[in-house]
């Protein structure tokens, strides 16, 4: 069966081939900050390990993976939104929509403060493994609008997974932007079989699952690759607008000896000139909408 590959969506563009970005206000460096909330099934493999089985078996149920999920729940996403409230910063929630009923607390909590629900399927599972994905990817659009009063219009597949049919999908269901194309500094536009899908800078590189769980870091180290980014981003913001995207899971950066990290790292961004935090939407809707940014 034909389809339609990333490529044919978005030809190939060199960033020195096109007019520089601004921001209003005198802003050069928009930081977007992105906390995932997952659902992991304890009947289930789970999604990522901390402590793999002997003989590296996968078991079911995984009590010890499970658990240090659970903990990010409990205790982590509430260590993440101090850090955030303190600093009167809105980040975009990246969450399963099924959180919204089985951590109902959590979710409520990230509503009311009026962070920005952005679509990330109904349990952490792979787009490709789902039995029905457009059934799926309707059924958490719409779980977070009856939850929240307003639908998604940005989704990010459960480990930055889709298949070639997603984003036809996904306009078709009145989603606006996506972040699982992690190929730009700039916001990007995918054509689909529906409209426009814009493409924002989301990050695997500036990303706690990779840097501490895959890549094995010291907790500290989050904090100086995050502002190694910051500080080249910024010096290049001087000719043309710049996004840095920064992810975090409350399971792992949640933790008593990583949370420091990610307040000082917030802190030092927040102390620059001309930087602001922006949710995906408000960065989707300065793209869309200013003359200067398209």
């Amino acid at each position: 069966m034909p389809h339609t590959t990333p490529r044919q969506r978005l030809p190939f563009s060199p960033i020195v081939d096109r007019p520089p970005l601004t921001l209003p206000d005198g802003l050069r460096l928009i930081v977007w900050p992105i906390v995932n909330l997952e659902e992991w099934e304890i009947e289930r493999p789970m999604a990522r390990q901390i402590l793999p089985a002997p003989t590296g078996q996968v078991v079911t149920p995984d009590i010890p993976n499970w658990a240090w999920h659970e903990y990010g729940m409990r205790v982590g996403f509430w260590r993440l939104k101090a850090a955030l409230d303190r600093m009167n910063i809105t980040p975009t929630l990246s969450i399963n929509a099924r959180v919204c009923e089985t951590y109902e607390p959590v979710a409520a909590a990230a509503r009311d403060a009026g962070w920005e629900f952005m679509g990330h399927s109904y349990i952490q599972m792979p787009t490709h493994k789902l039995d029905d994905q457009e059934a799926t990817i309707v059924k958490s659009l719409e779980v977070c609008e009856r939850f929240t009063g307003k639908r998604p219009v940005g989704w990010l597949g459960p480990g930055l997974t889709e298949t070639y049919e997603t984003p036809d999908i996904l306009t078709k269901h009145g989603v606006k932007y996506v972040g699982d194309f992690v190929l730009d500094d700039d916001p990007c536009v995918l054509t689909t079989d529906n409209g426009p899908l814009v493409t924002l800078p989301y990050t695997v590189e500036l990303n706690d699952i990779p840097m501490m769980v895959v890549q094995h870091h010291e907790s500290e180290y989050f904090k100086r690759r995050v502002l190694d980014q910051f500080d080249r981003l910024y010096m290049e913001s001087g000719e043309r607008a710049k996004i840095l995207s920064v992810a975090v899971h409350p399971y792992i950066s949640g933790v008593p000896h990583r949370i420091r990290y990610f307040e000082e790292m917030l802190e030092t961004m927040a102390a620059k000139p001309g930087v602001a935090f922006w949710t995906g939407e408000e960065i989707y809707d300065w793209f869309t909408t200013t003359p200067a940014a398209r």
